[in-house]
């Protein structure tokens, strides 16, 4: 008789300073979550880990039961009606029988009512079936709990930024799961946290501390002597008690009877590593001024492809509004040329530009409509004017190594063209992770001068390749990498580098 595996994905990176709201119509990025067999159908053959899981399904001969598929941007936290709405086709297809369940989570999800959203969902399956094998892949940005850990059989999580090995690490947990569930190994997890609440714009393994921890973590998985060594270097935008850094690794208890000390080890070498140098993951900002100028003087010479300015405080990647016009207005001021800007999020603009038609002039106030009480920011529009050079209808498939052959959706895209710059403005938020964000809507992004993108590491899959330079600029916004203006509440103290430990 055939095994039958229950394959979900609910996924949310919650910025608990986020003034952007999470109805369950955002999970699905605005269009809601997919059920049954059309979450199968969405997501097959993609470069996730539910693809990844389908995949380890069909190679065991398993039946897939896909009960739901739901993934939004990150924004504040989804109400409790939402998280029930979400649970609730899982836990029935736990109920009606299954040999094993693979999920592939965030790790920072945080909703009404609960600060720890996957601890939850792994808790409530095990009081539906407490011998339940469960396998589960992690964002590299989780922060992880003691209730995650105990209620897993596997965990592992990415070890790029940006991610592109999200397939990579789902195989790695569904095929331990796998095996496991043959009777080839049984396996065992060992964790640790740190005090440590690190920027993200110093996650990426060539920036930092977390490049050599993964170098070891690969060694180990390559020599056997762990099946998977995971780090975890946590979401700083979410107020709880678990946030933080952390490593989980898995090993072989049904091989070795010392497995459970390697992990240990492993784990503990992996978290001295980042203490040791955890003073690389403060990132210390450039002031905007300074940088623009920096780009305008890069971009005057000869170069082989476009600058990159990068305006991290504001990345919808990381609940940020993407109408913060700080990096645009200064961009002008200093009247930088040939440049292309995306994405700006706002469906007024897009609707006064489809009205008004391609080719038609045009001034309005864009941006800047959102106000944001957690960092004390209000809203601040940029009046601009300019000429609607295309008009779309913001369907895009991802061509990068980011999410392949993904479909998602900008709502109606219109681009304003202001002679100096080209703006997408889009109706709903999305990272500029693709170049399709600028080919589907007619501007050919290697040939610009200047590129300003509304990202913090996720740029880097696409848009790395084809840069001259790069330069970071410093904002505003509720992804502010200076994490001294956000109000924490939860967070476990004393922690580095808030409290001096």
């Amino acid at each position: 008789m055939s095994k039958c595996f229950v394959i979900a994905l609910i996924k949310h990176e919650t910025n608990t300073f986020s003034p952007i709201a999470t109805p369950l119509s955002a999970f699905g990025h605005g269009n809601g979550p997919s059920y049954g067999e059309a979450a199968r159908a969405e997501f097959a053959g993609s470069n996730t880990p539910f693809a990844a899981f389908l995949d380890i399904a069909r190679r065991e001969g398993a039946v897939a039961v896909t009960p739901v598929a739901a993934e939004s941007w990150p924004s504040n936290m989804a109400t409790r009606a939402s998280f029930e709405a979400l649970l609730q086709p899982l836990e029935d297809a736990v109920r009606a029988g299954c040999d094993a369940c693979f999920l592939d989570l965030h790790g920072a999800m945080v909703v009404e009512g609960c600060d720890d959203a996957e601890g939850e969902i792994l808790k409530r399956l095990r009081r539906i079936r407490a011998d339940l094998p469960i396998a589960v892949t992690f964002d590299y940005h989780t922060n992880l709990s003691p209730d995650i850990v105990a209620n897993a059989s596997v965990i592992t999580g990415y070890k790029t930024y940006p991610h592109i090995d999200m397939y990579e690490a789902g195989l790695l947990a569904g095929d331990i799961l796998a095996r496991s569930l043959r009777g080839e190994l049984r396996p065992v997890m060992a964790w640790g946290w740190l005090p440590l609440v690190s920027s993200v714009m110093r996650h990426a393994p060539e920036d930092g501390p977390s490049g050599e921890i993964i170098a070891y973590a690969r060694a180990m998985e390559k020599s056997g002597r762990v099946l998977a060594a995971t780090l975890l270097p946590g979401f700083a935008h979410a107020d709880t008690p678990y946030t933080g850094v952390s490593s989980v690794v898995v090993a072989d208890e049904g091989a070795d009877a010392a497995a459970r000390g390697a992990a240990q080890q492993v784990c503990e070498r992996m978290l001295a590593i980042a203490w040791e140098r955890r003073a690389e993951y403060v990132f210390h900002p450039e002031p905007l001024a300074q940088s623009l100028a920096r780009a305008r003087a890069l971009g005057a010479g000869a170069h082989a492809g476009p600058v990159l300015l990068i305006d991290h405080c504001d990345n919808c990647g990381s609940g940020g509004s993407q109408d913060v016009m700080l990096v645009v207005e200064e961009i002008l001021r200093q009247k930088l040329d040939d440049v292309a800007i995306a994405p700006i999020r706002d469906p007024r603009a897009v609707a006064q530009m489809i009205e008004a038609g391609i080719g038609s002039n045009i001034r309005l106030e864009l941006g800047g409509k959102t106000d944001m009480p957690a960092i004390g920011l209000a809203g601040r529009p940029l009046e601009l004017a300019g000429r609607v050079r295309n008009i779309t209808d913001g369907e895009i498939v991802f061509t990068g190594p980011m999410y392949t052959g993904l479909r998602s959706h900008l709502g109606r895209t219109a681009v304003l063209d202001t002679g100096r710059a080209q703006i997408v403005v889009t109706e709903r938020h999305h990272e500029p992770f693709d170049l399709v964000i600028f080919r589907h809507c007619g501007i050919e992004p290697t040939q610009k001068k200047f590129i300003m993108l509304k990202s913090r590491i996720h740029y880097r899959a696409g848009f790395k390749p084809i840069a001259a330079h790069i330069v970071e600029c410093a904002g505003a916004g509720v992804t502010n990498a200076d994490l001294s203006v956000y109000g924490y509440r939860k967070l476990r103290r004393p922690i580095y580098p808030l409290d001096a430990i």
